[in-house]
């Protein structure tokens, strides 16, 4: 019988998306689940049977009970925290009045924190005779597990994902040091990959016998989900996105991108640009565009050639490179057209760059360049990939004939933002795409994008480095006929923009020829019932201290 520890919800990327995807994988796959997490809608996942809550005083509420249609069930059990919740990164929670970064609040808040999560996980592994506990971060849930685990002899096992570490371990000695002792006496690491190895070697240097304790567990993708489309098929596929965006609430209103467009002008100024992309800004982002259908419906679905991205909009994300790459691109490819989904901060910097490219307004595109990430949040750290792409047109003679390219061929309709779609509409148009760009300028540890253009058909561009470069590396060996080469974009600023545009060029060509290769490979590495598999073997293999009374 497994634990497993989450803090936060199952909806959303990262790691919350790794949880659900692992515990429907372990159900799918025959093995009991208990899982304490925070989520607030846990009757929208089938793979829950049952959801209970603990209120601080000790007494249990059943929300519901019922049947699921996998091998084994999960039962989700939900310890009522009150109104603060810690966190890594600011962000909104539906019933939490402070989510506050853990490393702004008091010792005695983190107590009080630690102990509601200690007193039901305990609970849960005395009274359903859990076998091994799997905690995921660095903290707070492997402090729960260390705690846990030493009341009840029960093992634990660690899995450190990027944001606890960044956010909390490196910016406060107290949970750097909460996190050596959690994962001195784990007796099993899980890592994603040699990017997560490589920081908790340089973050915890002084952990003992920590290569013997640590295991590798690849990325996952549910390809259940995902399937192969051909180019005759895409617009019934993309009536069936239609459908699934039909009932959905809406995020970014109608008009706003006109209305941003007609705030720009020539000579724009830095404080007059900060206020027109104020005046669209304050919707809801976690939502599709009400203008997602009418913006998608200008693709000819079976004879353009269709880019993209998915992921945050945020620079360290690289979706702005893509656009600086884009005038080039449409030079050999002018049927070309990119689909930017998500949300964030850069979304409508990124539209006045376009606008600027549209126009030829060089100026305007050095200002945004150059005003960069101030723009998008405090800072003043410029777009650096495009500013050196600058440079490098301006040495050899070619800035003004990248702008008047830009100009002849840039245009809104090349250009198309969804906002925030979820897996339940990713997965009826990324099978309808050609390429997929992900030029991430930071090092990540699990492109999970990646795996699911894969997993679509569609050949992936990313920058080789960290997460992304094992994933090629590990295709490559899955499927040594499939040309991986274009696949890797530099991680060196200077080439990002140029390795884009050429290495785009050369995936067109090869787009429809590996689609059912891509497919193949990375169901039989990266299915989560593969990896829940594995994660299972482990976690019932660990050693055991006492047994539980």
């Amino acid at each position: 019988m497994i634990c497993l520890l989450h803090g936060y919800l199952l909806e959303g990327s990262g790691s919350n998306l790794w949880t659900r995807s692992i515990v429907q994988g372990l159900c799918r796959s025959g093995h009991e689940v208990h899982l304490v997490c925070q989520e607030y809608h846990p009757e929208i996942y089938d793979f829950v049977a049952a959801a209970h809550v603990y209120e601080k005083d000790g007494s249990m509420t059943t929300l519901f009970e019922r049947e699921t249609p996998n091998a084994a069930d999960c039962i989700l059990h939900k310890p009522l925290l009150g109104p603060v919740l810690p966190v890594y990164v600011r962000d909104r929670y539906e019933e939490f009045e402070h989510a506050v970064p853990m490393v702004e609040l008091p010792d005695d808040a983190i107590e009080a924190y630690l102990d509601a999560n200690v007193s039901v996980v305990e609970r849960v592994v005395r009274e359903h005779r859990v076998s091994a506990i799997h905690a995921n971060h660095v903290v707070l849930m492997p402090v729960v597990a260390e705690r846990v685990s030493e009341r009840t002899g029960v093992p634990y096992a660690v899995m450190p994902h990027g944001s606890a570490i960044e956010y909390a371990v490196k910016k406060d000695k107290r949970f750097h040091s909460m996190a050596a002792r959690a994962m001195e006496r784990a007796t099993k690491i899980f890592v994603i990959g040699p990017e997560i190895r490589k920081r908790l070697a340089d973050v915890f240097p002084d952990l003992p016998e920590i290569e013997s304790r640590t295991t590798q567990l690849d990325l996952g993708v549910d390809t259940s989900a995902f399937s192969v489309v051909d180019p005759g098929d895409r617009a019934e596929q993309i009536g069936k996105l239609f459908s699934a965006l039909k009932p959905l609430r809406r995020g970014r209103p109608a008009g706003a991108a006109r209305r941003l467009r007609d705030r720009l002008h020539k000579g724009i100024g830095r404080e007059g640009l900060a206020a027109a992309l104020a005046e669209v800004r304050g919707y809801d982002e976690k939502c599709p565009d009400a203008e997602a259908e009418a913006s998608l419906d200008q693709v000819d679905w079976e004879r353009d050639k269709v880019l993209l991205f998915v992921g945050r909009l945020i620079a360290s994300k690289g979706p702005q490179n893509i656009l600086a790459a884009l005038p080039n691109i449409l030079k050999t490819n002018p049927e070309a057209r990119l689909v930017l989904v998500g949300h964030g901060p850069l979304r409508e910097i990124l539209e006045a760059f376009v606008w600027a490219l549209e126009r030829g307004d060089s100026d305007l595109a050095e200002n945004l360049v150059s005003w960069g990430q101030g723009l998008e949040e405090e800072g003043s750290k410029p777009l650096v990939e495009i500013q050196h792409f600058f440079e490098s047109l301006k040495a050899s003679g070619n800035f003004d004939g990248y702008f008047e390219t830009a100009k002849q061929l840039m245009s809104t309709d090349r250009v198309i933002f969804t906002g925030y779609l979820t897996h339940a509409e990713l997965k009826h148009l990324m099978p309808c795409c050609d390429l997929g760009i992900f030029p991430s300028v930071v090092p990540e540890a699990g492109p999970l994008v990646f795996l699911e253009a894969l997993a679509s058909g569609v050949y992936p561009l990313g920058t080789y480095f960290a997460g992304m470069a094992a994933s090629i590396d590990a295709l490559a060996a899955e499927a040594p006929a499939v040309d991986t080469e274009p696949m890797k974009l530099s991680s060196d600023p200077e080439r990002t923009i140029n390795d884009i545009v050429a290495n785009s060029h050369r995936a067109l060509a090869l787009r429809h020829r590996h689609a059912d290769d891509l497919r193949h490979a990375v169901t039989l590495r990266n299915d989560w019932t593969h990896v829940a598999d594995k994660l299972a073997a482990e976690l019932l293999n660990l050693d055991h201290g006492i047994a539980v009374p």
